[in-house]
């Protein structure tokens, strides 16, 4: 007996997972979690407001400004995509196995395959795991010592996770 509904539920819902629209949320934009080392090793940590031509503005109880000549290095906090990846890759061997079972004529080959679905799964899991921890590894962008073209690429990039992008 086919089952093609299950196996169409599980792909539809797996795709409506992976395309879930998040700018349909209201809510004011927020600039990236910031980890500054200056050069006499302390830290500023906080929410980055605005990349300055020689400044950096973050929001760490207050705003602070922190002079580029003054930074060793800017850790860019990203969040977690573990949990993401783990649901994602178990959608995914969840529909695969469900295809897969589709096509079981007797019980038999039934059990059989709920061996594959148990593989499919595990796998999906393991696979969408690693992805979502390497999806959510922080960034860090050394400044100390770097051409003032390496430089201008992380400003760039920094500005682009900045609350306020076109800061003037």
């Amino acid at each position: 007996m086919n089952k093609p509904c299950s196996g169409l539920f599980a792909v539809s819902l797996v795709l409506t997972t992976l395309v879930w629209p998040d700018a349909l949320l209201a809510r004011e934009r927020r600039g990236a979690e910031v980890v500054i080392t200056l050069k006499d090793r302390h830290y500023a940590v906080g929410e980055l407001i605005a990349v300055k031509p020689d400044c950096l503005l973050i929001l760490a109880g207050g705003d602070v400004s922190v002079d580029l000549d003054d930074i060793r290095s800017v850790r860019v906090v990203k969040k977690s995509k573990a949990l993401l990846g783990l649901g994602c890759g178990a959608l995914a061997g969840i529909a695969a196995s469900a295809i897969y079972r589709s096509s079981a004529d007797d019980v038999l080959e039934a059990i059989d395959m709920m061996g594959a679905a148990v593989l499919f799964v595990g796998s999906g899991m393991s696979v969408g795991l690693g992805s979502g921890l390497l999806a959510g590894k922080d960034k860090v962008l050394e400044l100390e010592g770097k051409p003032e073209l390496e430089v201008k690429k992380a400003l760039s990039y920094l500005r682009r996770k900045a609350r306020i992008r076109d800061f003037r």
